[in-house]
């Protein structure tokens, strides 16, 4: 705490102040930035289809992850066992993000992309599934590329949901 408070030309008073211990001021610190690039994942997403457009907010998303490996571990680790404030702001983030891939999932339903009946917001719980499964073996060294993982998956889940093929017309037997 000396030793960022130094770093921020303030006194470690002034931390302490803000951030009662070392995990506040880590999610202080993280959480804006992980917030605008969760909010920016879902800017101009391609019109390609559904897995296109969560593969892209995948990559964004673990973008954010790869360039600061360590402290996404610390961050995940602290942001799944959060109390106080901090669990409450994780909940609502990952809400707003539940939603926005809810959203994709119904326009994808609307443009016969997906069976009229698949839940949109059951694709977005088997897609945030698929994304912390991955995310977890990633921090823990056992996913070498969480992205791929995490499409690879959601592109089988996504079979079993795509309208079913018109059926061929028959051969007339004689």
């Amino acid at each position: 705490m000396r030793a960022i408070a130094a770093r921020a030309g303030v006194s470690a008073g002034t931390v302490l102040h803000y951030a009662g211990d070392k995990r506040e001021l880590l999610h202080a610190a993280l959480f804006g930035d992980l917030e605008r690039t969760l909010g920016g994942a879902f800017d101009g997403l391609p019109a390609t289809g559904l897995s296109a457009q969560l593969h892209e907010v995948t990559e964004r998303v673990f973008g954010y992850y790869r360039r600061r490996p360590k402290l996404s571990r610390v961050l995940l680790q602290q942001s799944l066992f959060a109390e106080g404030p901090w669990s409450q702001r994780f909940v609502a983030q990952v809400g707003t993000v539940h939603g926005r891939v809810t959203e994709l999932a119904l326009q994808a339903v609307a443009r016969g992309e997906l069976r009229s009946d698949a839940d949109g917001v059951l694709v977005g719980a088997a897609w945030f599934s698929f994304f912390y499964f991955s995310l977890i073996g990633w921090v823990q060294g056992a996913v070498v590329d969480p992205v791929k993982l995490v499409s690879r998956l959601f592109a089988q889940h996504l079979a079993g949901l795509q309208p079913a093929s018109p059926p061929r017309p028959r051969r007339q037997s004689r």
